[in-house]
């Protein structure tokens, strides 16, 4: 059973998020579960939610990074936060991945300092799962990890979503693509054309560019790109969720009459809510550490952290990390 120890003070609700998620995990059998923070808090969470017996432990944290902290100086200052333990039980052996909802620098800089790249990674990068309308998921990275990137790069990046979608999702020859200002080879800056002539070399499923409308149409798998651009991509689609939630909602408060129809308008706005919802897919894993690390939003709830539990174990299970080793030796020479 993989063990996954979350940071039990990440949400923006800590700890009770954390908590409720964790033996959700714990009670569905889906990994023996870690809780890092502070011992007497957490202990009597977990006695007042009645998680006795279950495949749960404490490990105390004394410190916590709040999310307005800066990376670098909470990282030297505080120790022994809650994520800095967190990763040190996975580098130590005692925990197969770690799941955090904390501040996003703080939990990268951990990883990337405390856990170490894979061999033949020169940066981790940070994978964003984005449902689509043929009612499966494509996965965007970059979406912050690395604002500036050089061809070698999206090289590595293509390698690892390509590996990590195949073992996640179960697809036998992932659909890559080089996220860009138009689908003809010459379309793009600098980075995009020269890392679309490496790209072609790579032994992947590459389909060429795809434009942003790709990432929701179901046409492509992999979406690579560079951080920046990544991470606009993913806030703008964040937002148009909210956006697109909150005008539905209104106008169905409006304009339905019968009970009946609301009562059905509600079932098709819930299934739409669940469809695009970031809390079914757990979090962003930050692909190319050693371990194994996901990333979930601030305001998680506990459905969203049993489900990056879930995610991090199936991470686990699926051995990604070998596998993109072993894909990189053979597909990427290392870069700076």
């Amino acid at each position: 059973m993989p063990r996954i120890v979350v940071d039990a003070m990440g949400t923006d609700a800590a700890p009770g998020p954390e908590v409720e998620g964790v033996i959700l995990a714990a009670r569905e059998g889906l990994a023996d579960v870690l809780l890092a923070g502070p011992e007497d808090i957490l202990k009597q969470e977990l006695a007042r939610r009645g998680a006795r017996g279950l495949p749960i432990e404490v490990v105390h944290a004394s410190e916590s990074v709040t999310m307005d902290e800066a990376a670098a100086k909470s990282f030297r200052r505080k120790r022994d936060s809650s994520v800095r333990v967190a990763a040190r039980l996975v580098r130590d052996g005692k925990a197969d991945g770690m799941v955090s909802a904390g501040n996003t620098g703080a939990v990268m800089a951990a990883a990337k300092i405390i856990l170490g790249a894979l061999e033949g990674v020169d940066r981790p990068a940070l994978a964003a799962v984005l449902p689509n309308s043929k009612g499966k998921a494509a996965v965007l990275l970059d979406v912050g990890a690395n604002v500036d990137c050089k061809p070698q790069h999206l090289e590595q990046f293509a390698v690892m979503g390509e590996t990590y979608y195949r073992v996640i999702f179960g697809a036998e020859r992932p659909r890559v693509g080089l996220l860009s200002i138009g689908s003809e080879e010459h379309k793009g800056n600098e980075l995009t054309r020269e890392a679309f002539g490496r790209f072609k070399e790579l032994p992947l499923h590459f389909i060429g560019n795809v434009e942003g409308r790709d990432l929701y149409n179901g046409r492509v798998d992999v979406v690579v790109c560079d951080g920046f651009t990544g991470n606009v991509a993913l806030k703008i689609s964040e937002g148009l969720v909210e956006a697109i939630s909150k005008m539905l909602r209104e106008s169905l408060s409006r304009t339905l009459s019968s009970k009946v129809g609301y009562v059905l308008s509600r079932k098709a706005f819930r299934d739409f809510k669940r469809r695009v919802d970031y809390a079914e897919y757990g979090g962003a894993p930050l692909l190319g550490v050693r371990g194994v690390c996901l990333i979930a939003h601030g305001s998680s709830n506990s459905h969203a952290v049993k489900n990056a539990v879930r995610v991090a174990a199936d991470f686990v299970r699926g051995q990604v990390n070998s596998k993109i080793e072993r894909e990189l030796a053979g597909a990427v020479q290392p870069g700076i």
